[in-house]
């Protein structure tokens, strides 16, 4: 499946290939050769540390330029009115009596722990496009949804503390 990404996810993970390349990749060249020149490297855990760490970067690099190729740009714009991407949504669940607040996200930045909410997510794809005071049922598998009532949506335009995910 393609990866949806805004202009803003596009400009991070250029900016991440770039420091990895000019920075990262020169350090962890550095770090390999001045442990090949302590000797056995059977036997020596900083070269095989070194190495380790500079394969990482190798592959993290080619998994951001892979992940930017197959993309599928999509905007972050919505109406006033609509939930959309970089939409901070205040969301009632009934079957908690209880409101939670988070953004909605591309997939890459997704992270529950910090409320940050991918539109891949069953809460992400029943509210996308929705508007305040709609009841939305979230389907989480065959055999469980639950109901959720949309309470307010701002528009959150700052996105630059987002983190990229791993793999």
């Amino acid at each position: 499946m393609r990866e949806q990404l805004t202009e803003s996810d596009v400009k991070k993970i250029q900016e991440e290939i770039e420091h990895r390349k000019l920075v990262v990749r020169k350090e962890a060249i550095e770090a390999v050769k001045e442990a090949r020149a302590h000797g056995d490297l059977s036997e020596n855990f900083e070269y095989h540390a070194a190495k380790k760490d500079k394969n990482k970067n190798e592959s993290r690099i080619r998994y951001l330029e892979r992940m930017l190729k197959t993309a599928e740009i999509v905007s972050d714009a919505s109406k006033d009115d609509e939930v959309g991407i970089n939409n901070t949504v205040t969301v009632y669940f009934e079957e908690d009596d209880e409101e939670q607040v988070f953004r909605l996200v591309t997939s890459i930045r997704g992270n529950s722990m910090k409320n940050l909410i991918s539109t891949e997510s069953p809460i992400g794809k029943a509210i996308l496009g929705k508007k305040v005071g709609d009841r939305v049922e979230v389907t989480v598998n065959d055999n469980y949804s639950y109901y959720i009532v949309i309470r307010k949506i701002e528009n959150t335009t700052d996105d630059s503390h987002d983190a990229i995910r791993g793999y």
